[in-house]
């Protein structure tokens, strides 16, 4: 690698962005970089954001190869058959797994209700309660809260397990890694302690025990790169199938755009050769198929994080405060 440039790289994140955790490379299926800030090791979990939505990708992926979900163009009701719609409600009776996963659901809300959100017991009623509307099925809305609870709804109902379970079980485990526990808040103080915190192993749950679709989860820099590198692999990671390269080549594909900027099943389109998982404050996972190159990030919660473009491989960034990597170009060409 060139060392010169390395150094560069790490200048620029010690001095522009003091919020970085780790971050960990992998370039030929082998893990040729690791450096960690902010007292953190290899050992460290961080709250990863929106990447959680991508796990839950990944967790729905698995389901439909073990044929506990048939497809995705399942209407999504038929994983609820005890939810009572409303007599006027129509559009939700229309809505399948897809819509929720590219992101092309009509929610009932102009801005996303956070604070009774976070307040309310149960997420899963609370997210179905909100879906549909007069919004037409198939118009790209990013809803990085309400919404992919739906999907743990989903995975927790067809498989009878908890969606921490069975990603255990047929994901982190088959990886090498180990997500702890649930992580139940009682109230803001300690919801914003997890943000914070470097310690805390787990996936956060509200209280009946359903974990959160769309962040939430704790993992590692070497976690995230694993994740990409299994991606990368077409589903395989250490001789082993875990997830159907169909389901990879599916979730990384083109199902919606919102100027410019592309979706596919709870993952980042950026080009024929490149994909990520993406969340706040510049948590990374970025995948190179050309460069047969996997970049991992994580970082602490910081208000209004500074913007990552200058950093980007795409120079992009995008819209609700989710940015594309705090790798760099002197990082690519030190390593390639």
């Amino acid at each position: 690698m060139n060392e010169s440039k390395i150094k560069e790289f790490e200048n620029i994140i010690e001095k522009e962005y003091p919020n970085t955790c780790g971050i960990a490379v992998m370039k030929d299926n082998k893990l040729i970089y690791e450096n960690y800030y902010n007292k953190c090791n290899k050992e460290n979990k961080i709250h990863i954001y929106s990447i959680t939505k991508s796990i839950i990708s990944i967790l729905i992926g698995i389901a439909i190869d073990k044929g506990y979900i048939k497809n995705i163009d399942e209407n999504i009701l038929n994983f609820f058959p005890d939810y009572k719609v409303q007599d006027n409600e129509k559009t939700i009776q229309n809505i399948k797994l897809k819509d929720i996963m590219s992101m092309t659901a009509p929610y009932k809300f102009k801005e996303e209700p956070y604070v009774e959100y976070f307040t309310s017991d149960n997420h899963l009623k609370f997210c179905l309660d909100f879906l549909g509307g007069e919004d037409k099925i198939g118009l790209f809305r990013y809803t990085p809260v309400i919404g992919p609870d739906i999907l743990s709804g989903v995975i927790s109902n067809s498989t009878n397990q908890s969606v921490l379970d069975f990603a255990r079980e047929n994901l982190f485990k088959p990886l090498g890694i180990n997500v702890d526990k649930n992580i139940v808040f009682n109230n803001a103080k300690e919801q914003f302690a997890f943000y914070e915190s470097i310690d805390m192993n787990g996936w956060v749950c509200d209280k009946t025990n359903l974990n959160t679709g769309g962040w939430g989860l704790t993992l590692s820099p070497t976690d995230m790169a694993k994740i990409g590198q299994l991606y990368l692999n077409g589903g395989v990671f250490n001789c082993k199938k875990i997830v159907s390269t169909n389901w990879i080549k599916e979730s990384t594909s083109i199902h919606s755009e919102f100027n410019k900027l592309k979706y596919g099943y709870l993952w980042w389109v950026l080009d024929k050769d490149s994909f990520a998982a993406l969340g706040d404050d510049g948590n990374t996972i970025y995948v190179n198929k050309a460069k047969n190159i996997v970049i991992s990030v994580t970082a602490l919660f910081v208000q209004n994080a500074k913007d990552r473009k200058d950093l980007n491989y795409h120079n992009i960034s995008l819209n609700f405060n989710i940015y594309l990597s705090k790798t760099s170009t002197y990082f690519v060409d030190a390593v390639i």
